[in-house]
Parts: C-alpha cells; structure tokens; sequence
C-alpha cells in the first residue's frame, strides 16, 4: 500500500505540494488500514491527510543537506534498475 511514498528531500526542482498530498494519503492508507475511508470516518480521513501534509511540507521545508540536488530522471532509472534485478525483465522471451 506505500510503495508510491517516494523520498521527496533534496530534488530540483523540490517537491510539488501534489507529490507531498500523495505522500500523506497513502501514508494515512497504511496507517488506518483502508484505501477508502467508510462515511463515518471520511472526515477523519480528510483531517489526517491534510495534518500530515502540512507536517511533511514543514519538513522538507527545514531539513538542511550539503548534497547536491538529485536528478528525477536519474532516480527514476535507478529504482527501475533495482526492480528489474529484483523481480526480474517481464515480458522477457525465453531461451
């Protein structure tokens, strides 16, 4: 249920306010359980969400590196580098 929580520190440019709300929900998702909140505990849902959200902007927003700023695209290779050695190529013809 998480694994769309990416690291959102030290990019170029810095996370969107959208990829932040991503983060939160499906950190709120795993927390409670559920991908959908019943009509009794959608607001709850809705409060959490955006408490968390406003806890990660903070964050980022005051967390301090000396690293250079990573490259999305150079990331994005990276982790599915690690995926295909992971789970293996799909779709690979076999020999």
């Amino acid at each position: 249920m998480c694994r769309n929580i990416r690291v959102l520190h030290n990019f170029e440019p810095p996370a969107t306010d959208d990829e932040i709300e991503a983060a939160a929900i499906q950190y709120v998702r795993k927390v409670s359980g559920t991908t959908r909140p019943s009509a009794a505990n959608e607001e709850a849902f809705g409060d959490a969400i955006r408490a968390v959200t406003a806890a990660t902007r903070a964050l980022l927003d005051s967390l301090v590196t000396k690293a250079p700023p990573r490259n999305r695209e150079v990331e994005a290779a990276k982790a599915k580098a690690r995926a295909a050695e992971r789970y293996g190529l799909r779709g690979a013809a076999s020999g």
